[in-house]
């Protein structure tokens, strides 16, 4: 079974979801869902209520819990755990099970999720616009934007690369992906993410220009390294992702040396809350 991972966005929450390739389906985090239904920020919360749920639905023999799935999805730690997880339309029943205001917006977001999807399929070329358009409603700049864009470019081909030489997605891309990070930046990506207070947000678009290029640069000097050397298995790219790291850590220190301010930083685009956060130039 082929599957990618690529959080959707409902009203400023992430949705977790995983696409089986296989089957064409999205798989979405049931609790992710509960979260936003029970408008509970507290993720454990969120957990505790579903467990009852799922339970009385059981109990009831409900077919919407028997249809759910259990799938590795990234937690706020930065690991993979197993978790409960549903495609749309079972979905769509589930809802109907947790009283909320937010019921009938989730349910039409669910249905506007698997079209745009098969538009996609169609023309990738919408998922870039789709991607263009939230950070524009979230104030990036057009500079931030297609540095992102970029970026994103230059990861794609990175994970192209370990998808076909013998690297598992999930966990190994997560281990691969960290030691770049670590080697450029000095910090994990968990690290990372806790020294901008964010949580299950994406670190990339909370990054600065700066960081942004820097992960660019070391991603691309892992994949023309590995293909350089026709890298293959963990071993051997975790040597190229080492070197491709070092690389852009060398460029990162220079810059410093010549500027005097650090590059990775704890400035974000979160709501202002009392942190400082990015501004656009």
């Amino acid at each position: 079974m082929t599957m990618k991972n690529q959080p959707a966005i409902f009203e400023e929450h992430e949705i977790r979801r995983v696409y089986d390739e296989a089957t064409e389906t999205w798989w979405f985090s049931v609790i992710d869902i509960v979260q936003v239904l029970t408008q509970q920020p507290d993720y454990q919360a969120a957990r505790n209520y579903w467990k009852v749920l799922k339970n009385r639905l059981k109990k009831e023999g409900s077919e919407s819990v028997t249809k759910c799935n259990r799938l590795k999805l990234p937690a706020a730690d930065g690991k993979n755990y197993l978790t409960d997880v549903a495609t749309a339309e079972t979905l769509l029943r589930l809802v109907q099970s947790v009283p909320s205001p937010k019921a009938e917006p989730i349910k039409l977001w669910l249905a506007k999720v698997g079209y745009e999807r098969m538009q996609e399929m169609a023309d990738p070329a919408l998922s870039l616009n789709r991607a263009r358009e939230t950070w524009q409603r979230h104030g990036r700049s057009e500079k931030w934007i297609q540095q992102r864009m970029t970026g994103q470019e230059t990861r794609n081909k990175l994970t192209d690369y370990w998808a076909n030489h013998d690297i598992k997605r999930g966990d190994e891309f997560a281990i691969l992906t960290n030691i770049i990070h670590q080697e450029w930046s000095g910090v994990s990506v968990q690290a990372h993410k806790e020294l901008k207070g964010l949580k299950s947000q994406n670190l990339r678009d909370h990054m600065s220009e700066a960081e942004l290029i820097f992960t660019a640069l070391a991603e691309l000097s892992t994949r023309q390294i590995a293909e350089s050397v026709e890298a293959t298995g963990m071993d051997e790219n975790e040597t190229a992702a080492k070197t491709g790291g070092r690389i852009a850590k060398k460029a990162r220190l220079e810059l410093e040396g010549k500027t005097g301010r650090k590059v990775v930083s704890a400035e974000n685009y979160l709501p202002p809350t009392g942190r400082k956060g990015l501004r656009e130039k």
